[in-house]
């Protein structure tokens, strides 16, 4: 069984929802990943996103658009973020995801790419450009080394075509919670609420469900789970709080495990 299926299924037999916390894997420079990514597990993730920068990440906002730029400016390369993943793995038992366009997986080549992955023990891989449609030999090579493929849903994904996704995606369902691109808000809005409640009678006994895009607070955490979600993603936060404390790495991931910790609580 995939790690990331066990930490959902370990998760709710607790009856607790899931946070999974992203960061771009090389922000600020690649050797600070690992603490970065410690303090998030100290904080109490149950599930590491580790971001691969890439020159245009179309779904994103400005923060973690900008997280990527200065990684890539730190050369970071597709392999140094799979190395990364594999040093955070010698310390920690977290099931992580790579999130990444689809460019750098087509350049590095789809089997080369996977097997870099399996070596590395990622879990699962997130990749918003790869359509469904166009998914199938990915799924397949991706299955056999044992990483999830883990789809999106947006608002405007339909009734029929979210059917299919729920389908083929593996790990869980990344729910889009609203229209745009990444990046913290102040609240969650009703229509996420709602978008949840939809969502449900596709997920349920099928896939667990994990909300994304503008949560970044405890109250945010807490809705989301309280409307059925089984998980919260959580990324901008994260990536403002290292930006923020580029100069003082001891404060940046005190920062973090506090943030991740509040958040976590919230999840239960």
């Amino acid at each position: 069984m995939n790690g990331i299926t066990k930490t959902f299924e370990a998760l709710k037999a607790d009856e607790n929802g899931a946070l999974i916390g992203y960061v771009v894997a090389g922000d600020p420079k690649p050797e600070l990943t690992p603490s970065i990514a410690e303090a998030l597990i100290n904080g109490g993730i149950d599930v590491l996103e580790l971001g691969l920068p890439f020159s245009d990440p179309i779904a994103d906002g400005p923060t973690i658009q900008a997280a990527s730029a200065r990684a890539l400016a730190a050369g970071t390369t597709p392999k140094t973020v799979l190395e990364i993943a594999k040093a955070i793995k010698k310390k920690h038992d977290v099931p992580i995801a790579v999130m990444t366009y689809f460019n750098p997986v087509f350049k590095l080549g789809l089997k080369t790419f996977l097997s870099f992955a399996e070596d590395c023990q990622v879990d699962g891989t997130i990749i918003p450009d790869l359509p469904l449609e166009e998914a199938d030999k990915y799924r397949k090579v991706a299955a056999a080394r044992n990483i999830a493929t883990i789809f999106l849903a947006a608002p405007s994904t339909s009734n029929e075509r979210l059917a299919k996704i729920v389908d083929a995606t593996s790990g869980f369902l990344y729910l889009v919670s609203r229209f745009g691109v990444t990046g913290a808000k102040t609240q969650v809005a009703a229509s996420t609420i709602g978008l949840i409640k939809r969502v449900l009678p596709f997920t349920n006994g099928k896939v667990p469900l994990a909300v994304g895009f503008g949560v970044s607070k405890p109250e945010h955490v807490k809705s989301v789970i309280k409307a059925g979600a089984d998980g919260v993603i959580v990324g901008s936060a994260f990536v403002d709080l290292i930006n923020k404390n580029r100069d003082d790495k001891a404060r940046m991931l005190r920062e973090i495990e506090e943030t991740a910790r509040g958040l976590k609580q919230a999840t239960k």
